[in-house]
């Protein structure tokens, strides 16, 4: 059950060195709202690390653009290229870096949780996703983008939305020992 809140901002990035897509969600209540999505466009950094800066000048920008409460992104897949893999961790990093500046907090999601929390499927396509969204979302077709990493973004939002009010869902405890530490109000003596 999702436990509704006055309003909340929910920034959803899908890291890339070519492309990076973003969403943008308003929380009102238990309802979810789509406010934007688009991409940041790498293609023209042949540097990597004009890319990184670009990276950050943009995710700064739509952090003050849209004031987000909390950062989603999807964590890297590993791959079998450790290069692109190094380049592609270095570019979620700056995403990163940009939103504990602000004092943002991030939340990192699997790439097959997200497709999960969207689809019902680990193995869905982008398209697939892209389409549950439009669906679910309620945005018009002429909306949907021609780059679906701007999807992928908001795939990312939407995923932590649908895990608001699943606090154990973020909280992780590495033993009973550590659990009883943090909460105890929670333990009975």
């Amino acid at each position: 059950m999702i436990q509704p809140v006055k309003e909340k901002i929910i920034l959803g990035i899908d890291p890339g060195t070519t492309i990076m897509g973003y969403g943008v969600l308003r929380v009102v209540g238990t309802k979810a709202e789509m406010v934007a999505m688009g991409i940041i466009d790498l293609r023209k950094f042949a540097n990597h690390y004009l890319k990184l800066r670009h990276i950050h000048e943009r995710v700064l920008g739509l952090i003050e653009s849209y004031l987000p409460d909390e950062l989603a992104i999807e964590a890297p897949f590993f791959g079998k290229n450790v290069q692109s893999m190094l380049k592609l961790g270095r570019a979620q990093g700056v995403a990163m870096a940009a939103a504990l500046i602000r004092d943002i907090p991030i939340t990192e999601y699997a790439p097959l949780k997200i497709k999960m929390a969207i689809t019902g499927s680990g193995q869905a396509t982008k398209e697939q996703v892209a389409d549950m969204l439009q669906r679910m979302l309620r945005f018009p077709k002429e909306e949907m983008p021609t780059f679906l990493d701007a999807t992928d973004g908001l795939a990312a939002a939407y995923c932590h939305y649908l895990q608001m009010g699943r606090p154990e869902a973020q909280k992780g405890y590495g033993s009973w020992k550590d659990f009883m530490s943090k909460n105890p109000d929670r333990v009975k003596k």
